[in-house]
């Protein structure tokens, strides 16, 4: 045993361990829900003993040992309630071997991601599977990124695996002719758990930076598979690019926007090959959404100071991808780029149709962007009560603070 580890880095352990036991499990017996249960099992005892105990020095292994343990006596008990001949549900699950599944070893999580983007399932319950089974994020964090209700979206994890059990889903990467359909969902995956790990859409913390460097690490495996693909290659450069800003984001736990950051902080080697990612992808690849974004945030890299910024090629870039992806969050971001070319009432303007699109119903990001623009349009009052009606909406702690300082500056007062 190791020393034992703190909080965080045994939650951080078990997040990047979670997948990858569970791609070996369903590899081996198939049955995917039984699987992720036996998981889920595991990582409980792992939460209880570790912490005391130590970490193993397999932990891979000690999970798919217990996991393996967990799936067997399942199956008995099933199998006993069936009255099922004792020597059927005698034999033993074979424990792993001494070389086998170590640290290092055969990782089957892009596997994992493709089962669970399944053409059995609809585009919306591939999404909310893999995030839950890959991601490892919550039920909440999921609802959160969909915009839907919590309830909702427990259902659509609990009926897309039972359907991925019904559709007898192979462990397998797909054959050619379904590859195409599933890698796009597979991406959406990839772009949703990024995006809740370098903005949570809940909790204490801004940033998770475990699930950012898991995305990350799974669009480097699949940019890695052949044949070649230009929104693969899109969306690894836009993480790149955009993780390269992480550490300007946060100074003493408040969030810094954009246009206030240290870009002196900002990672010049995933700049650096970002840009040389989304460079060489569009000169082979027609531009898709993920691609238009990455340009988007290669424009924002390229210039040393605010005032350098690229704003009608940004604006541009924004008003292809409404064209090839249209989204009201789409909208926001054009709305503030509108903004910074024509003026606050023009961004103003765009951002109206959005009061009456169900998906931001109540979303903090509408009346935060809007709180932005009426502040640059110099109506001081409003802009005010639009920061606190964001602040009063968003479930981020360090969005909050910084909304209500936003909003406490607007009012006379310093915000501490």
């Amino acid at each position: 045993m190791t020393t034992p580890p703190g909080p965080d880095g045994a939650e951080d352990l078990l997040r990047t361990l979670a997948p990858q036991v569970l791609g070996t499990l369903v590899r081996r017996h198939g049955s995917f829900d039984a699987c992720e249960d036996a998981v889920q099992e595991a990582l409980l005892a792992a939460a209880v003993q570790w912490p005391g105990d130590g970490v193993p020095e397999n932990p891979r292994g000690w999970l798919l040992t217990v996991a393996t343990r967990r799936l067997t006596d399942q199956w008995r008990s099933e199998r006993a309630r069936r009255d099922r001949e004792a020597a059927v549900f005698a034999e033993e699950v074979p424990a792993p071997g001494p070389d086998e599944d170590r640290p290092g070893d055969r990782d089957d999580t892009v596997t994992l991601l493709f089962l669970c983007c399944h053409p059995a399932l609809s585009p919306p319950s591939q999404v909310a599977l893999t995030l839950r089974a890959v991601g490892g994020l919550t039920t909440a964090e999921i609802a959160s990124a969909f915009l839907v209700p919590e309830a909702t979206m427990a259902q659509r994890v609990s009926r897309a695996k039972q359907k991925i059990r019904s559709a007898g889903a192979r462990f397998a990467m797909p054959p050619p002719g379904e590859r195409d359909e599933r890698l796009r969902a597979v991406l959406h995956v990839l772009y949703l758990i990024f995006n809740e790990g370098y903005t949570a859409s809940s909790g204490p913390d801004l940033q998770r930076t475990d699930l950012t460097a898991e995305a990350i690490r799974l669009a480097r495996a699949l940019h890695g598979l052949p044949p070649g693909d230009g929104e693969v290659a899109g969306l690894l450069a836009l993480m790149l690019l955009t993780d390269a800003r992480r550490a300007a984001r946060t100074d003493g736990g408040l969030l810094i926007p954009l246009t206030e950051q240290d870009r002196t902080r900002w990672r010049r080697d995933e700049i650096d090959e970002g840009t040389a990612l989304i460079t060489d992808a569009l000169t082979w690849s027609p531009p898709g959404p993920y691609q238009v974004q990455a340009a988007i945030a290669a424009v924002h890299a390229e210039a040393a100071r605010p005032e350098d910024t690229d704003w009608p090629q940004v604006l541009a870039l924004y008003r292809l991808l409404a064209h090839l992806s249209p989204n009201p969050m789409v909208t926001l971001n054009e709305a503030v780029a509108l903004a910074m070319v024509d003026g606050p009432s023009a961004g103003l303007d765009l951002l109206r149709p959005l009061d009456e699109d169900t998906r931001m119903s109540g979303h903090h990001r509408l009346a935060a962007v809007r709180a932005h623009l009426l502040e640059m349009s110099g109506d001081r009052s409003a802009a005010r009560d639009a920061y606190w009606e964001a602040a009063r909406a968003t479930t981020s702690l360090p969005e909050r603070r910084y909304l209500e300082t936003r909003a406490a500056r607007l009012n006379g007062e310093d915000g501490a």
